[in-house]
């Protein structure tokens, strides 16, 4: 059996890693497996995507398709027409796509449109906010795709709700944390520990790159100023995002405590977050970090697609309300944060679980 697997961004190559890893240890054990890795190029930064190779052991990609930057609809339309080429002349059973950036949309089209099966890992996921590009790309890759593997039950019930035949879906985990758990032990320091002289427990880590809040520049600067506000000095790390960087450059930021950095790398970053007093992100996947290292989390958005990090987790939605993020503050520094839980199934075994699936699915 010939599997494609595409990868395009930084939470894709966190989450193709251990299943390219089951999938050479079935290859060993016997089984009729291989694979082809697609690197799209959405990420082209280093930090951001040939480092997050080496660090997570993924072998060099079989090519890359060297998108690179452009609008939505310009990225979107690279993707396809170089994945068209990539499948015309290495033709594959099944692809496999991850996650929701542009990339996991085209592939998806692409494969269907040449009558090739997609296995969506991470599907049913929603947040109802529209005005999120990757709420467009789950909700129409799962309107195409043929197999689902999803990491909570909520995920299941919302594509059964769509009409998707339950035999189609499977409840797996969360990739994520495979990786997660399987490279824990290999975190390490970050220049910046050394540099600003870094405690355990005494400093947040942000991270804020979603248009809703970086985009309007008011805005943005009112969120920094009573985040800053809030943080009763504790020093403030903001490994910058490429887009928010240019955003950051015309505003006149300056505070003691708020210290940016570059893109840091996987294991770095991790090393951060899992020794942080909290985290304070607009981002999904480091909820799911923050939530399985029970490290107090922040999200400044309204509304989440992870919400069992929220339910089960440490995190908790305080909206971009400068009101709400000074109460949530408070509440921090005065230690009536929540306890936090581990979702069901996060316990580093879903891509088994997906491979296992695969295998059963092509009686291999």
């Amino acid at each position: 059996m010939q599997i494609t697997i595409v990868a395009g961004a930084r939470p894709n190559f966190i989450k193709i890693a251990p299943i390219i890893k089951e999938i050479e240890k079935k290859k060993n054990e016997g089984y009729d497996l291989n694979y082809r890795l697609v690197h799209t190029g959405q990420h082209y930064d280093k930090k951001l995507s040939a480092t997050f190779f080496d660090e997570l052991s993924i072998p060099d990609p079989n090519v890359n398709l060297n998108v690179g930057s452009g609008t939505q609809a310009e990225q979107t339309a690279a993707i396809m027409i170089g994945f068209e080429k990539e499948l015309q002349a290495f033709p594959t059973d099944l692809v496999i796509v991850v996650g929701d950036v542009t990339s996991t949309m085209a592939c998806s089209i692409v494969a269907k449109k040449l009558h090739i099966k997609v296995a969506h890992v991470e599907a049913g996921i929603r947040s109802g906010d529209l005005k999120m590009p990757e709420e467009i790309n789950r909700m129409v890759t799962d309107s195409i795709t043929d197999y689902f593997f999803t990491t909570s039950k909520l995920a299941n019930n919302n594509l059964m709700q769509l009409g998707i035949n339950e035999k189609q879906i499977f409840f797996v985990g969360n990739v994520m944390i495979d990786t997660l758990l399987s490279k824990e032990k290999d975190f390490r320091q970050p220049k910046a520990w050394q540099e600003l002289n870094l405690k355990s427990k005494d400093y947040f880590v942000l991270t804020l790159h979603r248009p809703s809040n970086v985009d309007e520049e008011s805005h943005f600067k009112n969120m920094l100023n009573e985040i800053i506000t809030s943080s009763r000095n504790k020093p403030i790390i903001f490994p910058v995002h490429p887009r928010t960087k240019k955003i950051l450059d015309t505003l006149d930021i300056n505070f003691e405590n708020l210290h940016f950095v570059e893109p840091l790398s996987y294991l770095e970053f991790n090393y951060l977050v899992k020794h942080a007093f909290a985290v304070l992100t607009d981002s999904g996947g480091i909820t799911e970090e923050a939530t399985m290292l029970n490290v107090p989390c922040m999200t400044f958005r309204n509304s989440t697609e992870r919400p069992e990090t929220c339910d089960i987790g440490t995190n908790v939605l305080v909206g971009s309300s400068i009101e709400k993020i000074k109460k949530s503050f408070e509440k921090l520094f005065d230690g009536n944060w929540k306890k936090g839980a581990y979702p069901e199934l996060w316990d580093g075994k879903a891509s088994e679980r997906i491979i296992e699936e695969i295998i059963k699915i092509y009686n291999l």
